[in-house]
């Protein structure tokens, strides 16, 4: 498995890592079949948030691990904090403290390897997100620290207080999501893909080496629905099997190797709960598209080369 720099860390991960956001869909015994195949492909990073299930898929999670024969040590374990679904976001320290002590019990783990800020709190107060992060490195429950969904200036914000690195910024991203990549090649321009939606955040965690983690990759719009085989999606759906007839593998394999073809060194979030399809994304870390075939799949899904 293809490994990328985790922020400044230090640390290399799998450039493909395994999101558990449907694992509540699973038993113990099937998640820790999964759970031992992600690994047998190179898979130990596994992304979890508080909210997922409603906490479940943390559960089955520890349960599935604890039917495996993988041991705790050799995984990387990440989980994400600040939604109160259909209420609020909350990043005030007691918030975040209790997350991580619910996500730590509900995981059977003394520690986190990773902490994300999931999305961001309108109400954020930076020097309470700094006390938390502090108390949580010092007591050992959390090792690195990163967010979700924000960006550079939101960022600026926290790293002005925070003395831990951000290590991480959870993005959507897509062939057929690609914004951040069509607002640095349609600048200066009256185009829809001219919009600067997001500040540059591509750029700037290059800059600052934040490692870009890319969810939703097969997605259109904000998780409406899959663009691979999708009518609305004829031309970037023709290019991509176009291009995996060539490889001699399949759409999953292409639209996952055209984000890790971008030199930004991202880890691509895999939310699948099938070990098939989980083979054929995993396919992506030993394929390297050409320069031009990144543009052709950019290219048609109707996006401008000025």
């Amino acid at each position: 498995m293809k490994q990328v720099k985790f922020g400044t860390t230090g640390k290399l991960v799998p450039a493909i890592a395994l999101g558990c956001m449907r694992m509540s869909s699973l038993t113990p015994a099937q998640g820790a079949e999964l759970l031992e195949f992600a690994v047998g492909q190179g898979i130990n990073f596994f992304d979890h948030a508080d909210i997922y299930g409603g906490g479940e898929c943390e559960t089955i999670f520890r349960k599935s691990l604890e039917e495996s024969s993988l041991k705790r040590e050799d995984l990387t374990m990440q989980s994400k904090c600040g939604i109160v679904p259909g209420m609020m976001y909350d990043f005030s320290k007691e918030h975040i403290l209790a997350s991580v002590d619910g996500s730590l019990k509900r995981l059977g783990t003394d520690y986190l390897d990773v902490l994300l800020l999931h999305r961001p709190d309108a109400l954020m107060e930076p020097e309470e997100v700094a006390e938390a992060f502090d108390t949580l490195e010092s007591a050992g429950k959390v090792r690195f620290f990163g967010v979700s969904n924000q960006n550079p200036m939101q960022m600026e914000l926290l790293r002005k207080y925070v003395k831990q690195p951000l290590a991480a910024n959870q993005l959507q991203a897509s062939a057929a999501h690609a914004g951040m990549f069509s607002a640095g090649m349609q600048v200066n321009m009256k185009t829809e893909g001219g919009v600067d939606r997001d500040g540059s955040v591509l750029d700037y965690c290059r800059l600052h080496e934040i490692t870009i983690q890319a969810w939703s990759p097969f997605q259109y719009g904000m998780i409406e629905g899959v663009f691979l085989g999708h009518e609305n999606y004829a031309s970037l759906n023709a290019k991509i099997n176009e291009i995996a007839g060539r490889y001699g593998v399949t759409n999953t394999t292409i639209a996952v190797a055209w984000l890790l073809r971008h030199p930004a060194g991202m880890q691509v979030l895999a939310g699948s709960m099938s070990q098939t399809r989980l083979a054929e994304i995993c396919k992506a870390a030993d394929l390297e598209l050409t320069r031009r075939e990144w543009y052709e799949i950019y290219l048609a899904d109707g996006n401008l080369m000025p």
